[in-house]
Parts: C-alpha cells; sequence; structure tokens
C-alpha cells in the first residue's frame, strides 16, 4: 500500500487532554445511502464528504461495470474541522506529528477514514486506500502489483465537487517523476510482487513503479482495453505462460511495442479527461443529519486507538474514563467490552457487552463481538452452540454486509452438523469479500468436513498458489491431507464393495487352529456404517500420547471440559498452522473438528494450531 496509517504511542495523559478538546465542538453525523460521517466541520461539510464518497462508490460500479458495489468491512469516516485535530491522531516521526491531509485505519470488523475538511484536498491518500478497499470486495481474484497500485492510483486521482466527478486526468506530480527518473520496462513492471524490494523498500524505484503503474491504468482505459487483463491474468496465472508471452496474448503486441506505446501516450500527454454527473439518486440535501454528542465523538475516537495495534494499549483506559461520565454509553459499553475481549478478560468483556445490547440491541458489532468472546472461550460448541449462532444471526440481520459473521457463521453451522447450511453461509462471506483467502480456505474445511474431497481439492489448489507466503504453505499442506484423505476414502470404498459384492468381509482374517474345530464358520457379520456428526471445540492442547503409535490421543481442555480425541494415524491427519504433527505439543491453543467415537471422546477430523 502507499500509505497505511499506522498510529504511534502518545503519553496517556496527553490523549486524555485530545478527548476533553475534542469534546468541545459541536458533533453531527451525516448518513447517506451507504456511509455514515460524524463530523465537527458543520453539516455543510458533512454533507460535502458524504457526497464525495457516494460519487465514487458509483464511479467505482460505472469502472468496474459493476451495479453492486461491496464493501466487506463496515467504514466509518471521521470529518475532522482543522488540521490541529487530525494532527492529534497522525503518526508520529522522529518525535512530532506527521503532517498528513487525510488518515485510513484498517480493522477486520471496522475501518476509520479521517479527513481535514480545512484544507484543499484531502481525498488524495484516502481514496487510494478505499479503492483497495473495493478491489477486496469486488474482484474475484487478486492481481498483480502493478493494477492493484495503479488502479488505486488512477481512482484517487478523481476530482469531485458537488456537480460531477472528472475521471482521467494524470497528476503533474506523475509526469514530473516519469520524465525526471524515466520508465522501467512493461515486463519489469508487470513482474514486480508483494515481496520484491521495488515494491517494499522506499526510493526512487518505489516512486517509479507507482506513477507508472498509475499512467498504464490510464492508458489501459483511454485506450478501451481493460477488458483484455482477463485475458492477461489468465494467461498469466492460469495457462503459466511467461509475461512477456501473457503480454503478448492478452494485448497481441510485444512488449516492446507496448513500451513504445505507453511512452508516446506519456509524451503526447493526450488523456481522457471525461466528467461523469452525480447519479441522480444522491442528493446531499436529502442526506440525513442527526445530533452526534461530544462524548460518543470520544467514544469513536477511542474506537479508532483500540484498533491500532500501536495504541491499543490505551483504549481500554479511555473507554473507562468515559464511562466514569457517562455510565450508560452505548458506544463506550461495547468498546469497553471489545478492548477487554483483546486482552482475553472474557468475564469483563461479556459484562460489558451485556451492558451494551440492553442500551442498544440494534448494534451488529455488540452481537458479533459477543459471538468472538464465545468462539475464544471455547463454550460455544455444546451449550452455548445455540446462543453462539443466534449472537452471528442477528449481526447479520442488523448488518446484511458483514462478511466476517456470515464466515463465522458458516463454520459454527458445519461444525454442529449442518454442512449444507455452512457451505451456503460461507459462500456469502465470499461473495461479499471474495478476495478474502481465508474465507475460501475455511469453505474448503467445511468442504472437508461434510467429506466433499473434490472441491476442497480445488480451493487448497488454488489457494496452493498464493503469493500469501503464509497461506500457500497452509493450502500446499492441506492439499496434500486432502488428497491422502480421498485416496483413503476410495480405497475403503472399493473394501466395503467388494464386501457386498463377495459376502465376505473385504479385510480377512485366518482363524485359528483353536477356532477351526469348534463347527462351522460363521457367514460374515453384517456391515453397520454409523455417520456421526462432526463437532468442534477451540481451547488448550494440554498434551500428545504417541504411545501407541501411528496413532495419537490428545488431552485438550476447554474450561472445565476435558476431551481425548484420539488420531488414527498421525501421518495422515488435516493439521493446519504447523508444518507438521508433533508428538511434543505442550500448553498449545487450539481448534479441532472431531466426530464421535466409541473408542475415545472422538476422533479428530481436521487441528488447527493457534
Amino acid at each position: 500500500m502507499r500509505f497505511r496509517a499506522s498510529f504511534c504511542l502518545l503519553a496517556s495523559f496527553f490523549f486524555t487532554s485530545t478527548l476533553a478538546k475534542a469534546a468541545d465542538p459541536q458533533w453531527v453525523e451525516v448518513r447517506s445511502p451507504n456511509f455514515s460521517v460524524i463530523t465537527d466541520a458543520g453539516e455543510k461539510k458533512g454533507r460535502d464528504v458524504a457526497l464525495h464518497f457516494e460519487q465514487m462508490r458509483s464511479v467505482f460500479g460505472r469502472l468496474m461495470a459493476k451495479a453492486t458495489v461491496n464493501l466487506p468491512v463496515p467504514l466509518q469516516i471521521v470529518a475532522f474541522r482543522n488540521t490541529k485535530e487530525i494532527r492529534q491522531m497522525a503518526p508520529i516521526f522522529n518525535g512530532k506529528p506527521t503532517e498528513v491531509s487525510g488518515l485510513f485505519q484498517g480493522g477486520q470488523d471496522r475501518s476509520f477514514i479521517m479527513l481535514d475538511t480545512s484544507v484543499e484536498d484531502p481525498w488524495s491518500v484516502v481514496f487510494h486506500e478505499y479503492a483497495h478497499r473495493l478491489l477486496d470486495g469486488n474482484l474475484s481474484v487478486r492481481t498483480d502489483p502493478w493494477f492493484e497500485e495503479g488502479f488505486a492510483e488512477y481512482f484517487s486521482s478523481i476530482e469531485v465537487d458537488n456537480k460531477e466527478a472528472r475521471v482521467g486526468k494524470i497528476p503533474n506530480d506523475t509526469y514530473l517523476i516519469l520524465q525526471q527518473m524515466g520508465m522501467m520496462k512493461v515486463s519489469d513492471l508487470f513482474r514486480v510482487q508483494q515481496y520484491s524490494k521495488t515494491y517494499n523498500e522506499s526510493g526512487s524505484h518505489r516512486t517509479t513503479f507507482y506513477a507508472e503503474s498509475s499512467i498504464v491504468v490510464h492508458y489501459l482505459y483511454d485506450h478501451s482495453l481493460i477488458e483484455k487483463l482477463t485475458a492477461y491474468f489468465d494467461a498469466l496465472k492460469v495457462q503459466k505462460k511467461t509475461v512477456e508471452d501473457s503480454i503478448q496474448a492478452a494485448f497481441g503486441i510485444t512488449p516492446d511495442q507496448f513500451d513504445l506505446k505507453l511512452r508516446e501516450y506519456l509524451r503526447e500527454g493526450r488523456y481522457q479527461y471525461r466528467p461523469i454527473p452525480t447519479p441522480a439518486g444522491i442528493v446531499a440535501s436529502q442526506f440525513t443529519v442527526s445530533p452526534f454528542s461530544s462524548i460518543d465523538a470520544r467514544a469513536t475516537l477511542a474506537d479508532i486507538h483500540a484498533h491500532s495495534p500501536d495504541y491499543r494499549a490505551h483504549a481500554l483506559d479511555e473507554f473507562l474514563e468515559i464511562l466514569k461520565t457517562d455510565p450508560e454509553n452505548a458506544l463506550a459499553l461495547r468498546g469497553a467490552g471489545f478492548a477487554y475481549l483483546q486482552q482475553r478478560d472474557f468475564e469483563h468483556a461479556a459484562d460489558y457487552f451485556h451492558r451494551a445490547v440492553q442500551k442498544n440491541s440494534k448494534d451488529a458489532r455488540v452481537h458479533f463481538y459477543y459471538a468472538m468472546l464465545l468462539q475464544q472461550r471455547g463454550s460455544f460448541q455444546d451449550s452455548s452452540a445455540g446462543e453462539f449462532k443466534q449472537e452471528l444471526e442477528a449481526a447479520i440481520a442488523l448488518d446484511p454486509t458483514f462478511a466476517d459473521a456470515y464466515s463465522m457463521l458458516g463454520f459454527a453451522q458445519a461444525s454442529s452438523g449442518e454442512p449444507e447450511k455452512g457451505i451456503a453461509t460461507m459462500k456469502k462471506a465470499i461473495e461479499l469479500s471474495p478476495r478474502n483467502e481465508s474465507y475460501l480456505f475455511n469453505l474448503a474445511n467445511v468442504y472437508m468436513m461434510d467429506q466433499k474431497n473434490d472441491p476442497a481439492i480445488a480451493i487448497f489448489r488454488y489457494l496452493a498458489a498464493s503469493d500469501n507466503e503464509g497461506m500457500a504453505a497452509r493450502a500446499n499442506q492441506a492439499l496434500q491431507q486432502a488428497m491422502d484423505f480421498k485416496q483413503r476414502k476410495q480405497e475403503f470404498e472399493a473394501q466395503f464393495k467388494q464386501s457386498t459384492d463377495t459376502g465376505r468381509p473385504a479385510l480377512e482374517t485366518k482363524p485359528s487352529s483353536e477356532s477351526a474345530n469348534t463347527g462351522p464358520e460363521p457367514g460374515p457379520a453384517p456391515v453397520k456404517v454409523r455417520v456421526a456428526t462432526v463437532r468442534f471445540i477451540k481451547g488448550k492442547l494440554v498434551s500428545v500420547d504417541c504411545s501407541s503409535a501411528p496413532k495419537a490421543v490428545l488431552a485438550i481442555t476447554a474450561g472445565s471440559k476435558s476431551l481425548k480425541l484420539q488420531i488414527q494415524d498421525k501421518a495422515h491427519v488435516i493439521v493446519m498452522g504447523a508444518d507438521d504433527f508433533s508428538c511434543d505439543w505442550k500448553a498449545k491453543n487450539v481448534a479441532v473438528n472431531y466426530r464421535e467415537s466409541t473408542e475415545s471422546d472422538g476422533e479428530v477430523v481436521s487441528l488447527e494450531i493457534q
């Protein structure tokens, strides 16, 4: 990413004074069809900010030819009235706040965008990051960095006012960078990956990479070539062609010819700069505006810190300080519960979540957080399983676009004996966030739990080629285990078929001499097939007993519950989060899918080391 905000640690007393100052101005919340903006810059500025985001969302839909635009993580926009306020939230460099006009703070359950409305152009940084979020919610595959960053640069250069959005202008800085620093060969640009030095190290090469990526995307849009990207990435990633051959296959020209065309395009400056009117249904004067109390504003700023790795340690104190003034503040109650949950203090977290839902039962995040609490303390697979699913269903009912809630619910449904429901729910999560590889990995595991090996293997094989090295390693391991499981299943089915066709057990044993004279050999015992419900437990792996190899027995505790779970062959069990199964594991946090068994408390289906 070009710029990812990371909030640095400030002294707690300094932030307390900041919150007090933030409480002085009048805050309002502006709600448009797709956004919430809270601001202390006045109603007019709030409406303008909401309109900007509505326009950009609409432009994205046109650029991507999508009627429905997904945003997989809920977004809260905060528009500050002046530079002083946003500076108090800015990253610290060499002991001083960085000069910024816009900040983006990402999170799994919520993202935040902050703007300084007193400056002329606070948009470019936040629209760059907003573009990445939109790509995540609307593309089914992850493309290469040149397109990801080039599109984000192209998107961030769009100019917006109250009447229209103007798309396609190439910023002067882009021209200057490429004129002064020169251009990379297109084939070299297209080869840059997330792990490349060009992408990760600051300096002229990285600056050139961003500028030229932007020019390429401008060129593709201006020459109606954007649709040919599908053919390019298909040739590159599916057919495994080289970058050079993929360019030739998709665009009908050689990389050298592409270089010449791009240089000519830049030299002539004949870019297409076209206006797009504000959508007819988006009228700023029709947005709803309501007062937003200063104490709710303080709670929102504390919520931002709770989602910042660098400031998380102080978030709980901030919420508790607010609750001293207003003990029934729903936002602060939810925030305190979330902060306690981050510390794995489940007792206090549950207390604050219960109080928060009493104040506002229509808050999707409270229900979602409480479900997270049940999951993390491992108490949702038995008596709490119904409550766990109910909380997630409530979160989804209140926010039907909450992708993470669908993902958690789908896995819970599959683990409690409803695999078909689980598969459908997991697919909904992927529909909302199609590039989330964790969702795909979980869907594959749900398929395995339902003994649908082929779709699971297809997903694992796809993820094994991921640019994310950790995911690729997990998927490769899971792929091999899934293929081994499929082979064993086929062998068992073949043996079972043989036993039914011949009337004899598939695995025969010779009678002993002692039993041979006791009478006629009895006929084969009827084969009983028992389908056990797959259950799920999350807890602590206390020890592993491998004394009866190849079997292994896991001793697992979850709260007051203790289980002995058996693995028939430790060399072929599905293991996630570790390279290989180990008999030396102790005191490990684990998540286990298992089936009921007559030999033990259960037989392990899959094991994840967390």
